[in-house]
């Protein structure tokens, strides 16, 4: 398979139409698996995060608009999401961790129960930790859902057909790191997201296909961890959604594909010897990861220009000569080098205010050039005699080549130097900016420590306060045991007076009643005895009797 013949991916259309926009993708059942040669859409998780490609983020929906926006909507109806959260049993509630962690059936038939408004808060909360806007309290918080997803053996096929559909979506969202299978206008079948999650089918929503992909039996597709070969880098094992670029790298002979990146930073681009039979130059060559073969690049690389260059902007012209200086930067060939110095031309160019047009045309020309063999004709003319003239003439365009090239050098140590004195400038403004930073730390520090100190003065005083009220206090309570001491002697030894008084008067009492009576018995004896005298019993002397036995008695 020739270079020329494979562009990058999804620079062609799928077949069935299929776009990378989600509002126009439908279960990966109906999409079917690509033609290697027209390759479908090439996106890693929708978003930077753990295991996603940045260049897909733009490409997805955004979901915090809808969900702004819905949240609007119930706020004028006067019922917001959190009402009907705060409104929840308590056994109702779940959380992320728990469907990570739980049993499949017990959170299924919990959520069966939740109304579709906290389904959807609940999605959207999962969301913002993929979006990684909280930092790294996010990044931790994913990696650890992450890990209690992947420790779980028992998620096998039979098992997650128990599954809630939202339950689904989530576990799915979590082993993958992709928030495109939260969001509301993806709508893929049960059997598709089991699929996904059990690395049977590619988690590229584009593209779908059932894994591995065209039955590829290599090493990377046989580990069976999600890699997909026509969507994703067999290096990094991402996709995203560059088309019509240099980004991506295809392989000959295997049809897989690498970011040029990666390529480049895991050393499988090289000079080495020409794979064009019967050529035995060096060029420019890269070796798949996947097969261990090489392709040659610069055909690739025209390929990649004549059919996509009139379509790009000045922006996207200067990323892709970008793309090719870099493959190139360490290339041993002539025209490899060549063809590095041209577009370090043409960047500088188009940004000084070139028109792209022009800049298109200028290495459109170029490849015209490499490949027309009158300009190369040069190389097989060293066995003939040659005349003076147009020896000296040739050792001139050698020397000048030479001088542009020293030029190009110097031009290129120059662009260097000025971007290394910029940085250093940057780095010493910064450097200032953090020792300002820490002085004004210190200051803090400083003013902080002494608002400490005063506070432990205060706290001290304040002890010593307390210290001294509870000895006054403890005195006081002393004091008021012995007054309560003394006040109970006195009282009980003025009860004891009050009743020896009380008691030693009615004594006298009764002695004067006593005398009283005696005196009485008396003078009755002697009245009685005057009476007897006289004859009879008188009354008076039966009373007698009864008062002289009252008196014993007494």
């Amino acid at each position: 398979m020739r270079r020329g013949l494979m562009l990058p991916p999804r620079q062609q259309p799928r077949p069935g139409g299929l776009q990378t926009s989600l509002s126009l993708v439908v279960s990966p059942d109906a999409c079917g698996s690509p033609n290697p040669q027209e390759r479908g859409s090439t996106s890693d998780q929708a978003r930077d995060s753990p295991s996603e490609s940045a260049s897909s983020r733009e490409t997805w929906p955004t979901s915090d608009a809808l969900m702004a926006k819905k949240l609007e909507k119930e706020k004028e109806n006067g019922y917001a999401e959190h009402s009907v959260v705060r409104n929840m049993p308590n056994s109702d509630k779940i959380s992320l961790r728990d469907i990570a962690r739980e049993r499949v059936d017990v959170i299924a038939d919990r959520m069966r129960n939740l109304p579709d408004e906290y389904l959807e808060k609940f999605k959207y909360e999962l969301r913002v930790i993929l979006e990684g806007s909280g930092g790294a309290q996010h990044r931790n918080e994913f990696q650890f859902l992450q890990r209690l997803v992947n420790c779980r053996g028992e998620l096998t096929e039979g098992i997650l057909c128990l599954t809630h559909r939202t339950q689904l979506e989530i576990l799915v969202a979590i082993k993958t790191g992709i928030q495109a299978f939260l969001h509301p206008s993806v709508s893929l079948s049960q059997a598709s997201l089991i699929d996904i999650f059990l690395y049977k089918r590619c988690r590229n929503i584009a593209c779908g296909s059932v894994l591995p992909a065209e039955e590829c039996s290599c090493e990377i597709c046989s580990k069976k961890n999600g890699f997909c070969n026509l969507c994703m880098c067999a290096i990094c094992n991402k996709f995203d959604f560059e088309v019509n670029t240099c980004r991506w790298i295809g392989c000959d002979l295997c049809s897989h594909w690498t970011h040029t990146d990666c390529a480049i930073s895991n050393g499988q681009i090289g000079t080495g010897p020409s794979v064009k039979v019967g050529v035995s130059s060096a060029e420019t060559l890269f070796r798949c990861h996947a097969c261990s073969r090489t392709s040659e690049l610069l055909g690739w690389v025209k390929d990649v220009f004549q059919h996509c260059a009139p379509t790009w902007d000045a922006e996207a012209f200067v990323r892709e000569l970008d793309f090719v200086r870099r493959i190139f930067q360490r290339s041993e060939d002539a025209r490899g080098r060549k063809l590095y110095w041209k577009c370090e031309e043409l960047v500088e160019k188009l940004k000084g205010g070139v028109a792209d047009p022009m800049a298109c045309k200028v290495i459109l020309s170029f490849f015209q050039d490499l490949d027309d063999p009158s300009k190369n004709q040069g190389n097989d003319e060293g066995a003939r005699p040659i005349a003076p003239l147009e020896a000296f003439g040739k050792i001139a365009d050698v020397v000048q080549e030479a001088i542009r090239k020293m030029e190009a050098v110097a031009e290129e140590k120059m662009r260097l130097v000025k971007k290394a004195r910029l940085s250093l400038e940057a780095c010493d403004q910064e450097l200032k900016d953090k020792a300002r930073e820490v002085s004004m730390l210190k200051m803090e520090r400083q003013k902080k420590k002494q608002q400490i100190d005063d506070i432990e003065s205060i706290v001290r005083l304040k002890q010593a306060e307390a210290e001294m009220f509870d000895k006054k206090a403890a005195e006081a309570r002393r004091e008021a045991e012995r007054l309560q001491q003394i006040t109970l002697a006195k009282t009980n030894k003025s009860e004891e007076d009050y009743t020896n008084r009380y008691l030693k008067q009615r004594l006298c009492e009764a002695e004067a009643e006593k005398q009283y009576l005696i005196e009485k018995m008396k003078l009755q004896e002697s009245s009685r005895a005057s009476q007897s005298s006289a004859g009879g019993t008188d009354p008076s002397q039966i009373m007698y009797s009864k008062i002289q036995d009252l008196i014993k008695n007494m």
